[in-house]
Formats: C-alpha cells, sequence, structure tokens
C-alpha cells in the first residue's frame, strides 16, 4: 500500500529529476544531438528511475492518443488510399486507355515497391539523422504532388515514372510510424495502436469503394481514373499541412506537453529498455543487426506475407469482377472485403495485447487465408450458384492484412537501439517490398479468370509463413533463457517481470518488483543484446 511519505518522496524525486533536466542546457543539447532524447529531459541519468503512478500513466497515455493517432490515422489512411488508386482505375478502363499490353499492368504494381526497395536504407538513414515530424511532412507533401500530376499520364512510361516516385515518397512512411509508436507508447500499446493505423488498410477499401463509385458518375472532359488521381492527391497536399504542424520530432519537443508531462512522458518508456531516439548512426549496431538471427527472422515472415499482400491488393478488383460482376458492382464489393480488414487487424491487435503474446495471434490469423484462397482454387468459375461462395471465399482471405502489423510490433518490442531498430525496420521494409514487387507478377492479366498461377502461390506463402512463426517463437525463447543466465551471472534477479506488457494499473507494481534500478540504463541507446535486463516477446 502506497502510504503519504512514500507519495512525498515520490514527488521530491520526481521535482529532483526535473531540476537536473533544467541545469545544464549545454549537456541537454549534446544529449538530444548524440544521446538518447530523454536524456535531454532526465539530465545525466544517475538518478534512480521515477516510479509514475498509474493516474499520471493514464493521463499522458489520453493525451499521446488524442494528439498523435488522429493525424496518423489520417496519413496511413491517404497513403494506402494514394496507392489504391491503380486498382479502382482498372476497373474504369486504364488499362485499354493508356494501351498498357503483357505484364505492364503488373509492373504498375509492382513499381512503388522497386522504388521502396531502393530508397529503404535511405530512407533508414535520414530517419535517423533528420527531425522525424518534418521528415513526415515532406514525403506526404511530395507523394501528394505526385499522384496529383499523374492525372497528366497517357502511356506506360509516363504511368510508370510517376508510381516509381510515387513508391519513393511514400516508402518513409511506415518505417517512421514504426520508430513513432515505439517512442512514444509502451510495448503493451503499441500492438494496438500500429494495428489502429494499419486498419486504415481496411478503412480506405470501404472508404476508397464509396469515393470511386461516386466519382466514376462524374462526366467531364478528364477520363474517371484521372479524377480519381486528382482528388486524392489534392487531399493529400492539403492534409500535409495538418502533419507538418502536430506531429513532434519526439517527446521531448511536443507542444501539448508541459515540461513535467514530458519528464512523465518519457518515464513511462523505461519498462521497454528500447530508449527513444538519438541522432547518432552507430556502426556497431549496424553490424549486430545484420548478423542478428532475428533480423532475417523478421524479414522472412513479413516477405513471406507481402508475396501474396502485393498480388491480391493488385489483382483483387479483377479477381472479384472475374466472378462475373459490373464495373461498378465490383467497386462496391470490395467495401466488405475491406471491413473484414479492420476486424481481423484490430481484433489481432486487441488479442495479442490480453494474450501478450504474439506468435499465437499470428499464427491463428494464418489460417483463414489459407482456408480462403483453397476455396477459391476449387469452386467452379462460371456457374451462377457458384457467385456467393467464390465472394464468400474472397472475403475470407481478406483476413491476412492482419497478420502485418503484428510482424511490425514483433520485431519492434524486441529490437532496442535506435539505429539497429531503425535498420532493423528498413530491412523489413525491404522485405516487404520485395514481397510486394514479386506478388503483382503472380497474378497476371493473362490468367483471368481462374488466375491460378497467383493463388497458389498465395496459399504456398500463407503455409510457410505458419512454419516460420514457430521458428521465430522457438528462437525467442532460447534468446530470453539466455538473458536470465546473464543476470543470473551478474548477480541480478533471473526472472523478470516484463513490465511494459502490464496494464495501467499494474504497471508501476510489476516495474516495482523488478528492482528499484530495473531499467537504469534504459535510455543509454543499449541494443537488445547490450542489455542484460532486455525481455524477447513472444
Amino acid at each position: 500500500m502506497t502510504t503519504k511519505s512514500d507519495n512525498k518522496a515520490e514527488m521530491g524525486h520526481l521535482e529532483a529529476t526535473m531540476s537536473a533536466s533544467t541545469v545544464d542546457p549545454k549537456a541537454a543539447k549534446y544529449n538530444q544531438s548524440w544521446g538518447d532524447a530523454a536524456q535531454a529531459i532526465l539530465g545525466d541519468n544517475t538518478h534512480a528511475p521515477t516510479i509514475v503512478s498509474a493516474e499520471d500513466n493514464a493521463r499522458i497515455l489520453r493525451k499521446t492518443d488524442f494528439y498523435l493517432l488522429p493525424v496518423m490515422l489520417g496519413i496511413y489512411f491517404l497513403q494506402q488510399l494514394d496507392k489504391s488508386t491503380l486498382a479502382y482505375a482498372s476497373v474504369f478502363n486504364l488499362v485499354k486507355d493508356t494501351h498498357l499490353v503483357g505484364n505492364q499492368y503488373s509492373a504498375l504494381g509492382s513499381i512503388v515497391y522497386a522504388a521502396q526497395l531502393v530508397w529503404q536504407p535511405v530512407s533508414s538513414f535520414f530517419l535517423v539523422r533528420l527531425p522525424i515530424g518534418r521528415w513526415l511532412a515532406f514525403n506526404v507533401l511530395a507523394w501528394g504532388i505526385t499522384l496529383s500530376l499523374m492525372t497528366t499520364a497517357h502511356n506506360f512510361r509516363t504511368l510508370i515514372t510517376a508510381r516509381f516516385f510515387l513508391g519513393l515518397f511514400e516508402a518513409t512512411v511506415a518505417p517512421t510510424f514504426v520508430t513513432i509508436t515505439a517512442m512514444w507508447w509502451r510495448r503493451r500499446e503499441q500492438t494496438q495502436r500500429t494495428a489502429l493505423w494499419y486498419s486504415m488498410n481496411g478503412l480506405t477499401t470501404v472508404v476508397g469503394s464509396i469515393m470511386t463509385f461516386g466519382l466514376g458518375h462524374i462526366h467531364s472532359s478528364l477520363e474517371p481514373y484521372q479524377i480519381i488521381f486528382l482528388f486524392t492527391g489534392l487531399i493529400t497536399v492539403a492534409f500535409s499541412v495538418v502533419v507538418f504542424l502536430l506531429i513532434p520530432n519526439s517527446p521531448t519537443t511536443a507542444r501539448f506537453l508541459t515540461h513535467e508531462e514530458k519528464i512523465l512522458a518519457v518515464e513511462r518508456l523505461r519498462a521497454n529498455n528500447t530508449g527513444t531516439e538519438t541522432k547518432k548512426w552507430k556502426w556497431t549496431q549496424v553490424r549486430e543487426c545484420l548478423l542478428d538471427m532475428k533480423t532475417w527472422l523478421w524479414f522472412s515472415l513479413i516477405f513471406l506475407i507481402s508475396i501474396p499482400s502485393g498480388g491480391i491488393s493488385t489483382f483483387g478488383p479483377l479477381i472479384t469482377q472475374s466472378f462475373g460482376f459490373t464495373q461498378l458492382n465490383t467497386i462496391l464489393l470490395q467495401m466488405p472485403f475491406g471491413a473484414v480488414q479492420i476486424l481481423a487487424t484490430l481484433a489481432g491487435g486487441f488479442a495479442a495485447m490480453y494474450l501478450k503474446r504474439k506468435a499465437l495471434v499470428l499464427f491463428a490469423l494464418t489460417l483463414p487465408p489459407i482456408a480462403g484462397t483453397a476455396a477459391l482454387l476449387t469452386i467452379p468459375r462460371g456457374q451462377p450458384h457458384s457467385k456467393a461462395a467464390l465472394l464468400g471465399s474472397y472475403y475470407i482471405v481478406s483476413f491476412y492484412p492482419g497478420i502485418s502489423p503484428l510482424i511490425y510490433t514483433w520485431s519492434s518490442q524486441n529490437t532496442a537501439g535506435h539505429t539497429k531498430k531503425t535498420l532493423t525496420t528498413g530491412i523489413l521494409f525491404v522485405g516487404q517490398s520485395a514481397g510486394n514487387i514479386l506478388g503483382p507478377f503472380l497474378y497476371t492479366t493473362d490468367q483471368a479468370p481462374l488466375y491460378a498461377k497467383g493463388l497458389r502461390s498465395s496459399l504456398a506463402c500463407f503455409a510457410l509463413l505458419s512454419a516460420f512463426i514457430i521458428a521465430t517463437v522457438v528462437y525467442l525463447t532460447m534468446l530470453n533463457r539466455g538473458q536470465a543466465a546473464r543476470r543470473t551471472a551478474l548477480g541480478k534477479m533471473g526472472v523478470l517481470i516484463d513490465a511494459s506488457l502490464e496494464r495501467t494499473e499494474d504497471a508501476a507494481a510489476a516495474q516495482q518488483a523488478n528492482g528499484a534500478q530495473f531499467g537504469a540504463n534504459a535510455f543509454d541507446d543499449l541494443t537488445d543484446r547490450e542489455n542484460e535486463e532486455f525481455i524477447y516477446v513472444l
């Protein structure tokens, strides 16, 4: 039970902490440039960690959600909407009007991810060296302008050039979001927040279908697909101003927090043992990242899910149209597909948070896509009574988007050290880009109406993914045993409670149970392998 004297001691300690953070502005500036950003607000870190009360924890969480989440959701919604305009445009005779032949339409789907593949290493470097909020706002503005200019593209050459730059500017969004999520939320909270912004993929399908249906009825000198490009591009340009004004570069520079709240915002992240951010690129962490087996397990997981994702997202409307539906009905029938995506993504995030397990939920989410893909391969086409069964199977496949956000959070929560975390995220998006490049080429227009080759490849990827999830669990279990042995050898507690995964009301007690000095080096920019107190999430 907490006594009044305990509260006084805690408040006195917090005041000392706040004082230490303002005594030496030169040291703060140095730490902000070269050390973890948290050190700029906490001072020299010689004091014991501050235990944040459940009330303060909840209050800071509410403010963070209120100010950051709406903007992040808006950005991700627009990114996916802008990327999906090609699929919507394909229904409105884009292929015919721009004289696309052979694999050219597939190439337009893949080039976005090819650009991301090329740009990811550069983006990862800039993500460490540049202010995150400003870098994000610039890229949102740039891809909005690019999409608006796609209205003037009338052939394969101009379309693929525009799609390349669209992918290049969009490449930074998801890695930046992973970084921001790790920087602002505790590990328990990260899964739900990532699921929320990733669920915008499904909302895009729902809203985008309605929007496209409406835009498709406009009669003007522009073709319907040109109107789609222009409308979505201009909305994105306008929203970039909102991003510039509202997204801070780190918890230590957030204008919506007072100085005292900034300290609490940083302290509540201590149990993560992953730090916040630093502007120094550390080559030792690069080496560790590249030699870490976990890095390549994450790469394999995201690559395997991205192959069917790239193919189905590009050819989904065409697959639906092959069931025997009209153009406009095909667009409207994408709405339930998006609704199932939202349900799967949010339910997966909630289940992972509640169970404190990623692997179990990930494995469960692979089962519906396996069943749906197998059904699409076996149900006969061209028969009136098979339409409903085919459409239902297609909707079952749409559980797969719930997998990717869990892989991203699983990776982020199991990686510490700002350079290592950023590079690992970059490598994941290289895997995602590579899978999305390959996917559309496995679904080609000449396979219509069965698309058998593409569906078989998707089925194989879903099955392999489930096997790799099991392998990853085994490896992380081995790492946790090794960490416990290291702590015991150093005279510390071998078994620790992962306070970052506990509920807000239980987090303070869990951290206290680990000992007064637990998390003392959480903001020293150590990697997960260097920090013996790091606990891997299964």
